[in-house]
């Protein structure tokens, strides 16, 4: 399965081959000038291929990474990357309510083979009900009102938690994001019933951290992890005017250390569901008061 067969945007395959190249280049000592070479080039160009601000083609992807001494695997899996660029980008009909920052996650979130997520404020892109996101962008600073039906149909379209090519998800989030009533009673209903069925797939890992763990890794603040199959993970932080992409292998590592110790400390899956159901039914006894 390809990373294209999930959901096209070159840009974002541009991105990957170009971290690809940049590390493997950087591991082997070689000066961008020294790589360009290899392949008869300038020093800029090498800058474009690894900022991804040219098409990689695979033949050059493959004479590089020889050149940098990366094992035959890695060289074929990326190379086969490059030859893979979709021209069409799925998001293309949002584009304009996407703000800049904001496109290359969602093109690396297409491509991605699963996702680790850790939220304290309310819960995530892929896990939300049209009318929970909607309240969520009610009376946004960022979100122009008539901008907010179109960012709803895009969030709704970036979810593909089923069918083909599903992610795989495993999300810690806390306690107090589901005693947070976005939009009422009326919303919240449908959104801890969808909760519950997202949480019986087999791709999804849900975990809730209750008020009474005090101390734990998520604390300096919410973070993504995203994983592929032909490139090495790569960690998202964002902020309310922007995002940080957290590319260094030895920190995306510690980011997936911090989910697996927030797994272990939070509640089992199955305890989890419990407290989601315990919400749901709360929210019913007082519904028919």
């Amino acid at each position: 399965m390809t990373e294209t067969g999930r959901r096209s945007d070159p840009n974002a395959l541009r991105f990957l081959i170009g971290r690809e190249l940049k590390d493997a280049r950087e591991r082997a000592r070689m000066s961008q000038k020294q790589a360009g070479e290899k392949i008869d080039c300038t020093p800029t160009k090498i800058n474009y291929l690894e900022t991804g601000k040219s098409t990689q083609q695979s033949t050059e992807v493959a004479v590089l990474l020889e050149a940098y001494g990366a094992d035959r695997t890695h060289i074929e899996r990326v190379s086969a990357l490059a030859g893979q660029a979709d021209q069409a980008t799925w998001w293309a009909p949002f584009g304009p309510v996407f703000p800049n920052w904001f496109k290359t996650f969602v093109g690396l979130e297409g491509l991605a083979e699963s996702q680790y997520c850790y939220t304290s404020l309310h819960l995530p892109g892929q896990m939300q009900t049209a009318e929970y996101a909607a309240a969520l962008l009610e009376g946004h600073l960022r979100v122009a009102p008539a901008d907010a039906p179109q960012v709803v149909r895009a969030r709704m379209a970036r979810q593909r938690l089923t069918g083909d090519h599903a992610l795989k998800m495993r999300v810690v989030m806390e306690e107090y994001v589901l005693d947070r009533i976005a939009g009422g009673p009326q919303v919240m209903k449908p959104q801890y019933e969808h909760l519950l069925q997202l949480a019986e797939l087999p791709n999804i890992e849900l975990h809730i951290m209750p008020v009474d763990v005090a101390v734990h890794d998520g604390l300096d603040g919410d973070f993504i992890v995203l994983n592929f199959e032909s490139a090495r993970s790569i960690g998202y932080i964002e902020y309310p005017a922007g995002a940080l992409y957290v590319q260094e292998e030895e920190q995306v590592e510690l980011y997936k250390m911090a989910i697996d110790r927030m797994c272990a400390a939070a509640l089992s899956e199955a305890d989890s569901v419990g407290a989601i159901e315990r919400r749901l039914e709360a929210l019913g006894r007082r519904s028919t008061r």
